[in-house]
C-alpha cells in the first residue's frame, strides 16, 4: 500500500481574505475556487479553503481567530531571515527564528489572517 498527503483542508470564516493571504506571501496557485471552497497548490501537496456553514458563522463575533492544534510547515530556499522580515513589512504576525541542538533546520512560526498556525522551514 502506498498513501501520500494530498490535501489539508481548513474551515475559514472568509475564503478570499485566506485565499489572498497564501497567494500574495507563498505564490501558491489557485486550482479551484467558488464562494465556498479554494483549493491552492502548495508544492508537493493541496490546500483546501472551507467556508464554514452559516449555521456556525452566525455564533462567532467579527474578527474571532480560531483555536487549533494544527500547525502547516512550510520549507523555503530562500533565507529565512529575508522571508520573516518580508512577511512583517506586509503586518503578517511572526514570531522570532529559533533551531534546535543538532537539527539541520532553522524554524519561524507565525498566523495567518485566521489565526492559523504556519512556520516556515530553511536548512541551515
Amino acid at each position: 500500500m502506498n498513501i501520500r498527503l494530498e490535501t489539508i483542508i481548513l474551515y475559514v470564516q472568509n475564503t478570499g481574505l485566506l485565499k489572498n493571504f497564501y497567494v500574495e506571501n507563498f505564490k501558491f496557485t489557485v486550482v479551484e475556487e467558488d464562494p465556498a471552497w479554494i483549493l491552492m497548490n502548495a508544492g508537493p501537496a493541496h490546500i483546501g479553503l472551507h467556508k464554514i456553514g452559516d449555521q456556525y458563522l452566525e455564533k462567532i463575533a467579527g474578527g474571532y481567530q480560531f483555536d487549533n492544534n494544527t500547525k502547516l510547515v512550510f520549507e523555503t530556499d530562500t533565507d529565512i531571515e529575508v522571508v520573516r522580515n518580508d512577511l512583517l513589512s506586509k503586518g503578517v504576525q511572526m514570531q522570532e527564528i529559533k533551531t534546535f541542538e543538532n537539527y539541520d533546520f532553522w524554524l519561524c512560526d507565525g498566523t495567518d489572517p485566521e489565526g492559523n498556525v504556519f512556520q516556515l522551514k530553511y536548512r541551515k
